[in-house]
Formats: structure tokens, C-alpha cells, sequence
């Protein structure tokens, strides 16, 4: 196999798995039926899908037409530090949401998430306990 077409078929091979990935992605947010199910798609194989597509257009250009490309490489790290930081967000909103009882949605087949214990409230709205490292209340 000559340069050129082992460069085709990395590249090929990179794409078709990017695709696959991608496209399991978009299903699960297509078909899962709540929030925090279809969360995962998007924010995992999806991630992983654009990753290697990505890759596969940075290869392309070095092997190909010998010209190194950041700007796929700069994108892929934006994605990987991003994607898992809004899902984050999202599932801590809509945690939020659940344990106020606004109603959203129904809840999926895990059922619905545990209320806090009594005089506790969620862990991002809580103020810092008396007594407690970091606790500037009575300084």
C-alpha cells in the first residue's frame, strides 16, 4: 500500500468512526426519554464522533498536502472542555428543578430523585454552616 493510500484509509477509517459515533449520539438524544438520559448523547459519543472527524481532517492536511492545521485541533479542545462543563450546568438546573417540585416532566425509568433531607437544601444554594472552614458569618 502506497503513502497516499494509507493516508485515505486512516483518514476513511477516522471518518466512518467519527460518523458512527455521532450518529449513535444524535439517537440517544432523539429516543431516551428524559433530560438526564439524553444528556449523555450529546455530550459524550457526539464529543467523541466531532473528536475524531476532526482528527481525521488534521491527518488529511499533513499527510495529503503536507500543511499542519491548528485550527481543528484548537476547536477539539474547546469541545472537550466545554461539552462537559454544560452538561453540568444543564443536569444541575434541572436537578434544581426536580427537587423544588416544579413540574418539568415526568420522571424517567430511575424514577424521580430523592428529596433532601429535612432542613438541607440543594448543594450549589446552600450557605455555609456556622462554625464550618470558610465560614465568614461571624468574623
Amino acid at each position: 500500500m502506497t503513502a497516499a493510500g494509507f493516508a485515505d484509509t486512516l483518514v476513511s477509517a477516522l471518518i466512518v468512526i467519527g460518523a458512527g459515533f455521532a450518529l449513535v449520539g444524535s439517537w440517544g438524544l432523539v429516543r431516551l426519554p428524559s433530560l438526564m438520559e439524553r444528556l449523555h448523547g450529546p455530550t459524550k459519543a457526539s464529543t467523541l464522533g466531532l473528536g475524531a472527524i476532526l482528527v481525521a481532517s488534521v491527518l488529511w492536511f499533513h499527510l495529503a498536502r503536507g500543511v499542519w492545521t491548528t485550527h481543528e485541533l484548537l476547536v477539539s479542545v474547546f469541545l472537550f472542555m466545554t461539552a462537559p462543563i454544560s452538561a453540568n450546568m444543564v443536569a444541575k438546573v434541572h436537578l434544581h428543578r426536580l427537587r423544588q417540585r416544579e413540574p418539568s416532566e415526568r420522571p424517567g425509568p430511575a424514577g424521580a430523585p430523592a428529596a433532601p433531607p429535612s432542613g438541607a437544601d440543594w448543594a450549589t444554594h446552600e450557605a455555609p454552616h456556622e462554625g464550618t472552614p470558610g465560614d465568614f458569618v461571624g468574623d
